[in-house]
């Protein structure tokens, strides 16, 4: 049997969430907790542990782990 897990690191998760801000799925105001709802269930705790062992809390805003973003025309 072959199970293929895979490895969140905090620059995965937050390629994620800009990917479902961009598309409007979700909103940069929201708690990082409303991403368990695109990602799979066996895979959150390791979204979890990788946010916490960075510091930060599920109910943190989406913006907060996105940071801050770069236009390029400013």
């Amino acid at each position: 049997m072959n199970l293929s897990t895979v490895q969140y690191s905090i620059d995965v998760i937050k390629d994620e969430a800009r990917e479902l801000v961009s598309k409007g799925i979700v909103s940069r105001q929201q708690p990082i907790y409303s991403l368990c709802q695109y990602i799979p269930a066996r895979e959150w705790a390791c979204v979890e542990n990788e946010l916490e062992r960075c510091n930060f809390l599920l109910r943190d805003r989406i913006g907060d782990l996105m940071g801050r973003e770069v236009w390029d025309n400013d």
